[in-house]
């Protein structure tokens, strides 16, 4: 696939970017600028894709490359970041979108004005030239229940959190995680699909109320980065340490404490750090009007030889190899 014919053939306009306090700078008539939109500023998972950023930034000192994201996990309030962004003529966007479907009117638009679309936790979205995905989402998904069902003994009753219950990638995971849980008759799903919005403290009052309600529950499979948080929480101070179960997306800095005590059986995740620096290489190599394809190596480790395929629009589908699990005796390696 061709994407020189995308290029802008004008500079982009000099404008504020006031709904996320940032100037363009000087330099841009003369540089090309990728902007990464996150789904929410200020948490672990999305600061450590920052420093992801940052590297491919310092390794790109001719380019203008930054992160935004909201304040909040808000899907419109990413929108109306990622509108401010295309109204600058901003070359290329890299977006980890709250919602797919909420955003692909805007992407389309920006598409049609030559902005080269990158996104990540996105494979249903139509209107982007790539997603990148660090691993089979379903894959995934399944890894996690899994080893719930292994920590469970493969009965008992469970449940599943999601960030939203737009998230593309989250609906996959425990999609996936109810598909492998039949192989197991004495696992009973219960109130599945609890969205968090990325919230520990949220998450933690739902869990309590889960508890509660079902005291006899002996799993959660979770899927926002601070899902873990929140429910390790609600176990360890419910004295239920070593008799439920949680698995889930997490980071093992955060996630440690929990890991520590039992109250979090294992987390799965790959490094945001990797599928920053990823999603600003392929952006890159699409401004330059090169190809993207099958066993290429990005240059960015878990994305040495990338299986290419074609998306759900006319995009590509880019998936790596960068799947990790890791639980209290192994977490240790991975400390970020």
């Amino acid at each position: 696939m061709k994407f020189s014919t995308l290029l802008k053939n004008s500079a982009f306009a000099v404008a504020a970017l006031s709904a996320v306090g940032l100037a363009t700078p000087a330099s841009a008539q003369d540089s090309k600028a990728i902007t990464t939109v996150v789904k929410i500023s200020g948490i672990p998972w999305f600061d450590r894709m920052e420093t992801g950023v940052k590297i491919f930034a310092d390794q790109n000192p001719d380019m203008d490359i930054r992160q935004v994201g909201p304040a909040n996990a808000d899907s419109a309030q990413q929108l109306q970041i990622v509108q401010d962004l295309v109204a600058t003529g901003v070359d290329a966007l890299a977006i980890v979108p709250m919602d797919p479907d909420i955003l692909e009117g805007i992407l389309g638009r920006a598409m049609d004005r030559g902005t080269i679309i990158v996104t990540h936790e996105a494979d249903n979205q139509a209107n982007t030239h790539a997603d990148i995905e660090a691993f089979d989402n379903s894959d995934y998904g399944a890894a996690l229940n899994e080893r719930l069902a292994q920590c469970m003994d493969g009965e008992g009753k469970w449940t599943t959190f999601v960030g939203s219950l737009g998230s593309r990638t989250h609906m996959q995971w425990v999609g996936a995680g109810e598909e492998n849980a039949e192989k197991y008759p004495g696992m009973e799903l219960v109130d599945p699909n609890n969205e968090s919005f990325d919230d520990a403290n949220g998450t933690y009052e739902k869990a309590k109320e889960i508890l509660r309600k079902h005291p006899d529950i002996k799993g959660f499979q979770t899927s926002a980065g601070n899902d873990v948080l929140g429910v390790g929480r609600a176990i360890e101070e419910a004295g239920l340490t070593g008799k439920v179960c949680l698995v889930g997306t997490g980071l093992p800095n955060p996630s440690a404490a929990y890991l520590d005590s039992g109250a979090i059986t294992a987390i799965g995740f790959w490094d945001p750090q990797k599928a920053g620096m990823a999603m600003n290489a392929v952006a890159k190599l699409m401004l330059k009007g090169k190809q993207v394809t099958d066993g290429m190596d990005l240059g960015v480790e878990g994305y040495e030889s990338v299986t290419v395929t074609q998306g759900a629009g006319k995009g590509l589908l880019i998936v790596g190899n960068g799947m990790v699990l890791a639980d209290k005796d192994t977490y240790k390696d991975y400390l970020f």
